[in-house]
């Protein structure tokens, strides 16, 4: 008997490597500040080529929504001296969680 899979990803080097360089560049020239634009553009890609259970997901969250926290962590990152780095990660993460959907929801 074969069991179906529940996850599935279907991404490819070739468009990965475009949104990557994209994701690079876009840090690169605005000196890092505009990182948050770099990790929707990832996550978009990501949420694209991952199916769950039948259906495909969709990164709605947007660098202008992002760009607010991201100030926030780097202020918190000078403060304490890159200490507060631990508490980015998981932050990130849950962030990029919680701005995850399933295509042709509302």
């Amino acid at each position: 008997m074969t069991k179906s899979k529940n996850f599935s990803f279907d991404g490819g080097a070739g468009t990965f490597f475009g949104t990557a360089v994209a994701a690079f560049l876009i840090t690169l020239l605005s000196l890092g500040l505009a990182f948050p634009w770099a990790v929707v553009l990832k996550q978009q890609w990501i949420a694209k080529h991952t199916i769950i259970n039948g259906r495909r997901c969709k990164f709605i969250g947007s660098g202008a929504g992002l760009f607010g926290l991201w100030i926030k962590w780097f202020f918190l990152l000078i403060v304490t001296f890159g200490i507060y780095a631990i508490w980015i990660i998981p932050d990130l993460q849950k962030w990029i969680v919680e701005h995850m959907e399933f295509e042709g929801e509302i």
